[in-house]
């Protein structure tokens, strides 16, 4: 009887296909995540931003390709006393309402970040300024500062009797420049306010304790503690605050459309009369464009926020 010997039979292994191999491979599949993000950014940022710089340094017009021009557009926006008073009231409104948003938004931060009754209802109650589309708060606003039907000038003349006659809020430069800041703070204050009170309960209690036991002041603990603390969240919510207040248009042009007699123009409603209304493309184009220097100031300031708070952290030392 002779004897038999098994034999077992195996598939060769078989080595992936190459479109296996590269989705394994970490770069290129970070890269084809990215890559449909980066295809609407370049869509909807990068052409518009492109096509608006070619744009400014043409004569293009509505109905008409322009030529070349070079510089042309600038040097008459340096002449413009318009181009200068939208510069100047584009400054002014957003020092003014960003101020203000940060006083309020921070003191609003600091007391919901206390235990409360119905803290929730509270936090949701702040958020409805920010959810309201800006359109219909543009709309309430214009009938708050109506010369005959203001809920304010109502309650001043025929309630309380401190005025005589109602208060006309848009008739005029400066009650108007301050009626919009007015509205743009009490938009802005949820967005400072909810981002501060997310940073401010990272901050841990423990320091708080410490500081108390040490005999600290509230104030004391709000400076050593609170505000170098919150100084990173600080700087970029101040930048993204900066950029919205900046280039804010929605608001304005639903209450005074840049009036009265061009008075509260910012350079984003200026670029659209000019361009769109107007019909002055290349133009328009040119005031847009001159908004981005005032842009990359606002981003460097929050990338110092953010290179200063790893210096703290001690993540810049070797």
């Amino acid at each position: 009887m002779s004897a038999t010997t098994a034999v077992t039979w195996s598939r060769p292994n078989q080595q992936p296909n190459w479109l296996v191999r590269l989705f394994d491979w970490k770069p290129f599949l970070a890269f084809a995540c990215l890559l449909p993000a980066a295809g609407l950014l370049l869509v909807f940022l990068t052409y518009p931003l492109g096509l608006g710089i070619w744009l400014a340094f043409t004569d293009t017009t509505i109905g008409r390709s322009g030529y070349w021009v070079g510089i042309e557009n600038f040097q008459y926006l340096l002449e413009d006393p318009l181009w200068w008073n939208a510069v100047f009231y584009s400054v002014f409104y957003t020092g003014v309402a960003t101020f203000g948003k940060f006083a309020l938004g921070l003191w609003l931060a600091l007391l919901l970040n206390n235990h409360l009754p119905f803290k929730s209802l509270l936090r949701a109650i702040i958020l409805l300024p920010w959810i309201v589309p800006t359109v219909l708060s543009a709309i309430a606003f214009w009938w708050i500062y109506d010369p005959q039907f203001s809920i304010i000038s109502f309650l001043l003349v025929e309630k309380l009797g401190l005025l005589s006659s109602n208060i006309d809020f848009l008739g005029s430069a400066w009650p108007a420049r301050f009626s919009l800041i007015a509205a743009n703070i009490w938009r802005g204050i949820p967005f400072v306010a909810i981002s501060l009170l997310a940073g401010l309960q990272t901050i841990s209690p423990s320091l708080y304790e410490a500081a108390l036991l040490d005999g600290s002041t509230a104030w004391q603990r709000f400076r050593f503690i609170t505000f170098p603390m919150l100084l990173p969240i600080l700087a970029i919510v101040m930048t993204f605050s900066i950029i919205f207040t900046f280039t804010d248009f929605q608001l304005v042009y639903a209450i005074t459309r840049g009036g009265p007699v061009n008075s509260t123009h910012l350079l984003a409603t200026l670029a659209f009369q000019r361009g769109i209304p107007g019909g002055q493309l290349g133009e328009g184009a040119a005031i847009a464009v001159s908004m981005i220097p005032f842009l990359v100031f606002a981003t460097l300031f929050s990338y110092f926020g953010l290179a200063r708070r790893k210096w703290q952290q001690g993540e810049g030392n070797d």
